[in-house]
């Protein structure tokens, strides 16, 4: 009490899954996706080993050994690491709440995510897969150009594109859950403008003949939304196959996207914003190994530098004359 650690052992006795439910009731930053996949994780996870446990008799060791469970029962290790999180934020909370000293769940060793493969398709490559995908093909390239997220592409209103400009307006994003379609902000919750290539903005164009500028740049085949599961199964899928790509997915066109962009001169601030990234280092993490390796030019201008320095002492000892001392 005299350090003010003290917690009330009282206020410790309360379940995982009653406290998980006070916790859950204060993520309201979570959009409605989110907040899905979240209830599922507690659903899945955490309820079934820790709901009847109460704050005060989770420890550290029982933590860590629920961790090497869920990865001994084939659980991904990104996986391992969101249902870790999330129980960790429970206990945080229960920290500031001063319901326990510490978080338990602190420390725990997680499995490590391997690297997932990213393909960078050519130029080519992605008009023979935007022909496979016809009457589609504008929408791969559309992907493979802008590098939008699959929402924030079927979100698109024909007010939000520029072609004069060639700019495209990046202001909203739709996702699905459960069956249920909901616009809603992008990823990051800022908009941003994306540019269009001249050849894709007279395509573009050219697919506004009697469309209104609230209508959708990009519809389904009964003029809805245009969804990514339908689209990847029937035309996607099938045509990344037909051009010998057969893990590729339509999200997977951003990392396309940034190597072209990147191969065309693009710097990581506007890699950055065309992807939506929201800072540059998580643009350089993922693709810093595609810019151009600048070592060589580096030592070629210092190697210009020191030789006219030399070049300048030299001069300079002639023009003094032999050295009297």
């Amino acid at each position: 009490m005299v350090t003010g650690t003290y917690t009330d052992p009282r206020t410790s006795r309360i379940t995982l899954e009653a406290w998980s439910a006070t916790w859950f009731a204060g993520q309201l930053h979570l959009k409605a996706t989110g907040r899905t996949r979240v209830e599922g994780i507690v659903r899945l996870y955490i309820v079934p080993r820790w709901g009847s446990t109460s704050l005060r008799d989770v420890s550290h060791a029982e933590v860590q050994a629920w961790v090497t469970q869920l990865q001994a029962g084939g659980l991904s290790a990104s996986s391992v690491q969101r249902a870790h999180g999330i129980l960790s934020q429970m206990l945080d909370l229960a920290v500031r709440d001063r319901r326990l000293t510490v978080n338990p769940a602190k420390g725990v060793k997680l499995p490590r995510k391997l690297p997932k493969a990213r393909r960078f398709l050519t130029a080519a490559q992605v008009e023979a897969l935007a022909v496979e995908c016809e009457p589609y093909g504008l929408v791969v390239r559309f992907l493979a150009y802008t590098g939008l997220r699959w929402g924030e592409m079927a979100a698109l209103r024909v007010r939000d594109v520029d072609p004069l400009r060639r700019r495209v307006l990046i202001a909203r994003s739709v996702t699905e859950d459960n069956g249920r379609l909901i616009f809603d902000t992008t990823k990051t919750g800022e908009e941003r403008t994306v540019p269009l290539p001249r050849f894709l903005a007279e395509q573009i164009t050219a697919s506004f003949v009697g469309k209104g500028p609230d209508d959708l740049v990009f519809e389904g085949t009964r003029s809805g939304v245009l969804r990514n599961g339908n689209f990847n199964r029937r035309i996607f899928g099938p045509a990344s196959i037909a051009i010998g790509e057969p893990d590729l997915t339509p999200h997977g066109l951003r990392h396309t996207a940034a190597s072209l962009a990147i191969a065309a001169g693009g710097n990581v601030k506007v890699v950055q914003q065309m992807l939506g990234h929201a800072t540059a280092s998580m643009t350089l993490d993922l693709y810093g190994h595609l810019f151009p390796d600048q070592l060589d030019d580096v030592a070629d201008r210092l190697d210009v530098i020191g030789r006219a320095a030399a070049q300048v002492l030299v001069e300079f000892s002639l023009s003094s004359g032999p050295a009297t001392h």
